[in-house]
């Protein structure tokens, strides 16, 4: 794989994680509005997950495995 393959997985690697984050701060938003905030446990379990979802997405990247066909199996 060359360097530009690289530079761009991680890009989108990084496009994956704001995507996430940016829809966890909306719900959190819509939620808080509501009167109904989710306890911290809840917040720090979401920011693992995608943590985890990241360092997925850059092992896959290094090794060259699919990342689709894991979830498409879901």
């Amino acid at each position: 794989m060359s360097l530009s393959g690289i530079i761009l997985g991680l890009i989108n690697v990084a496009i994956v994680v704001v995507i996430l984050v940016l829809i966890g701060a909306i719900g959190k938003w819509i939620l808080g509005m509501l009167g109904w905030g989710p306890p911290g446990e809840v917040e720090r379990l979401y920011i693992a997950l995608v943590a985890l979802i990241a360092l997925y997405m850059i092992v896959a990247l290094l090794f060259g495995l699919p990342t689709v066909h894991i979830f498409r199996g879901f």
